[in-house]
Parts: structure tokens; C-alpha cells; sequence
């Protein structure tokens, strides 16, 4: 494990909290992100990533450097499955696109939360139980095998578990009061849509843990690598989404492309986890090589994306609904 000086954790941390006030000022009035305010807002949160990732290169070595910057463009990479999601959420909902945004700030906040829990168990458990790496590489082939079979589980925003447990605990309004979570109607709190659409993209994210966590925890072992790279990753997430909106289902191979990183990095973690177990002579996949995959075939499904375009019938978005309000 690597030994993180108190103060890199302090400036992370600083990083973080500083960041998400200047976003939530910017965007403290509620109004449609376009495509240029996009542009900057995900210029800014790369710079930030890259720039964090420079200060581990000087601090913590070139393998650390070498190991966050590969965790954070999977994760990245990955990610970008979830705005599918949101897509299918929003529209589920009828969230008006002004205030998306607001969604998507408590959605990062929360999936920051989860995903710094999820992670430190699952360092806690590869560090005690190796074998378990078998166990993230069977996950890892079998989600590569249902993108390339184009089998993913379809989201049902209303079926949801967090949505159904909200209704539960409190009443659901069903117009939407600007971007209040909650209103009174006689005399009684009740919560707005947009709040049960924060429950849904919560519930979504604990979904995508499910391949994200064994995926990262491929490249690093260790707490500070594997959860800042995530956290800046997740930092960014909103500003893409409304970059790419409308663009999602044109980079239609980005699909093939995700399933041979995760396919790739479940091989990593087999390799990974006989070197430790069975033999010191099974070699083990550099990080260097990991992170020149990841780039390859990135750039390779966006460019065929590009060069081949989808016929009509594929350009037709199928992952998201016009469904009823909650």
C-alpha cells in the first residue's frame, strides 16, 4: 500500500468540496446547459483530473501517476454507459431540461458517497481474500458477453428499488415545483418528481458499481488511487452528458469497444490474481499496457462510430422512454 502524506488527502478533499461550490454557484439558477457550456464545464473537469493525476506522478511515483490515470479513463470510459441511463431516467420522468443539472449534482454527491464505500470494502477484500479476484474477472466476462449480445438488463426507472421505497416513506407529488424537492399540499410535506429521479439515478449508480468496482480495483489495490481516480471521473460525469446529449446513440460501436476493455481487464485480473496465488512466474499486466489498451480501443469505436454511421432503424434512441410520471 502506498504511504499518501496526510496533506495529498487534504488536497483532494479541498479539491473536491472547492469545485462542487463553484459548480453549484454557476449553477444556481436553473436553466438549459447548451452544448458550448458543456464543452467548457468538461475542458475544466479533464484539466482538473490530469492535473491531480501530475501531482500523484510527483508525489507517489510514476507506477501510482501511471495507475490513477489509467483507473480514471476506465472509469471514464465506463461511464459513459450511465448517460444512457440518465437518458432513459429523464425521459421516464418528463424531467424538464432545466433542471437536469440539479439532478445530476445530488445524483454526483451521493454516487461520491457509495462509491467511496463500496471501494474501501472492496480494497478491505482483495487485500484479505485474493481468490475473490476470480470472482470481479467472472463479472467483468460476463458483462462484456451482454454488451456484445447486446443483453444489457433493461433500467426500469419506476420499478426501481430506492423510487418504490420513496413512495413508500413519503407521498409523490406528480407536477414538478421548479427545483424544490419538497412542497406542502394541506398542510402535509410531500416530495416533487424530482426527487424520486435522484432516487433513480442513485439506484442506477449502484447498479453500474457492479462492474465498475471489480474493474478499477484491476489497475490498483490501493484506497487513494482507485477512489480519487473514481471521484474525478464521477466529477465529470454531468458535464459529458450534456455534451454528448442527443449524440449517444451515434457512437453505437462504444458498446463493443467497453465490452473488450472489460473482457481485457478481466484477463488482467485472472493474470493478476495467479501471480499471487499459483506462481510469482505468471506474469502480471503492466499498468503501461492496460492504459495503451483502454486508449486504442477507445479511439478505434469512435472513429468506426464516426466512419460508420448507423442505418435509420439504429439511429432510432432505444434506451429511453416517454413514460408516465411517477
Amino acid at each position: 500500500m502506498l504511504e499518501v502524506p496526510l496533506w495529498l488527502w487534504g488536497t483532494f478533499a479541498a479539491t473536491v468540496v472547492v469545485s462542487l461550490a463553484i459548480d453549484l454557484l454557476a449553477h444556481r439558477t436553473a436553466h438549459v446547459i447548451g452544448f458550448k457550456e458543456a464543452a467548457l464545464w468538461s475542458g475544466l473537469w479533464v484539466s482538473l483530473a490530469l492535473a491531480f493525476g501530475g501531482l500523484v506522478f510527483l508525489v507517489l511515483g510514476s507506477t501510482a501517476g501511471t495507475e490513477y490515470t489509467t483507473a480514471w479513463l476506465l472509469e471514464k470510459s465506463l461511464s459513459v454507459d450511465n448517460l444512457f441511463v440518465f437518458a432513459v431516467i429523464f425521459g421516464y420522468f418528463k424531467v424538464p431540461r432545466a433542471y437536469q443539472h440539479r439532478v445530476l449534482f445530488y445524483g454526483v454527491i451521493g454516487a461520491l458517497v457509495f462509491r467511496g464505500i463500496f471501494l474501501s470494502l472492496g480494497v478491505a477484500v482483495v487485500t484479505r481474500f485474493t481468490a475473490v479476484l476470480f470472482v470481479f474477472a467472472a463479472v467483468l466476462f460476463y458483462s462484456a458477453y451482454k454488451l456484445v449480445k447486446d443483453e444489457q438488463d433493461t433500467f426500469d426507472p419506476g420499478k426501481s428499488f430506492a423510487v418504490r421505497l420513496l413512495r413508500k416513506v413519503v407521498p409523490v407529488r406528480d407536477e414538478y415545483a421548479g427545483t424544490k424537492f419538497f412542497v406542502k399540499e394541506a398542510g402535509k410535506r410531500v416530495a416533487t418528481p424530482l426527487l424520486a429521479v435522484v432516487a433513480a439515478i442513485e439506484a442506477a449508480d449502484l447498479i453500474f458499481a457492479v462492474d465498475s468496482v471489480p474493474a478499477v480495483l484491476a489497475v490498483s489495490d490501493d484506497a487513494f488511487v482507485v477512489y480519487t481516480s473514481n471521484a474525478f471521473a464521477i466529477l465529470g460525469l454531468r458535464a459529458l452528458y450534456f455534451l454528448l446529449a442527443g449524440l449517444l446513440d451515434r457512437f453505437h460501436y462504444l458498446s463493443k469497444g467497453l465490452a473488450v476493455i472489460l473482457a481485457f481487464i478481466g484477463v488482467k485480473l485472472i493474470f493478476q490474481a495467479s501471480h499471487k496465488m499459483i506462481s510469482p512466474s505468471v506474469p502480471e499486466i503492466p499498468s503501461p499496457v492496460s492504459l495503451a489498451v483502454i486508449v486504442v480501443v477507445l479511439a478505434f469505436s469512435v472513429v468506426l462510430s464516426i466512419r460508420r454511421p448507423p442505418d435509420a432503424k439504429e439511429d432510432e434512441p432505444s434506451r429511453s422512454s416517454d413514460g408516465p410520471h411517477p
